[in-house]
């Protein structure tokens, strides 16, 4: 359920978990190696539900959770290797030091929670996702930064996902 957004960045509104695994499913089939999706949001704004979605859209089989305390989980997809991230646990310097580009430029798709505190090392080109809690349920604000995700941005608007 998309509802216009008023700055350069899309507007997804999702009333329930089917809304945002649809949401996850329409961005997973354009995902390709490489792909970087940054996600930030409020504790319980559902960024760890969009991941476990994701996930299951690229085939994961394995049960997803929040990589807190390990930082990175790696899981085989049907089609491309899923990295997931979570980095709020770690300052800048700490991130920079685990060789993070091997993911980003990597064979697969990676995907940072809390990917504002690591900003500086994120790859120039990205798509931004922020997720916020309302009472009819989730708001997903995509920015993306760069081609492809602006095209890919610009296709899911044309086909009536976001505006």
């Amino acid at each position: 359920m998309a509802e216009a957004a008023n700055d350069n960045s899309y507007l997804y509104r999702a009333a329930s978990l089917e809304d945002t695994a649809y949401l996850a499913q329409r961005l997973a089939s354009l995902l390709e190696p490489g792909s970087v999706l940054g996600l930030d949001g409020d504790l319980g704004a559902g960024k760890t539900a969009f991941s476990q979605a994701l996930a299951r859209a690229l085939g994961v089989r394995d049960l997803v959770n929040s990589p807190t305390f390990t930082i990175i989980k790696e899981y085989e997809g049907a089609q491309l290797p899923f990295y997931h991230m979570d980095v709020y646990r770690l300052s800048l310097e700490e991130a920079d030091e685990l060789g993070l580009d091997d993911y980003f430029y990597g064979s697969g798709v990676t995907l940072i929670e809390w990917a504002s505190l690591i900003e500086d090392i994120l790859p120039p080109e990205r798509l931004h996702i922020h997720i916020a809690y309302e009472e009819s349920g989730r708001s997903f604000r995509l920015h993306p930064i760069g081609e492809p995700y602006s095209a890919w941005c610009r296709q899911l608007k044309e086909n009536g996902v976001l505006t």
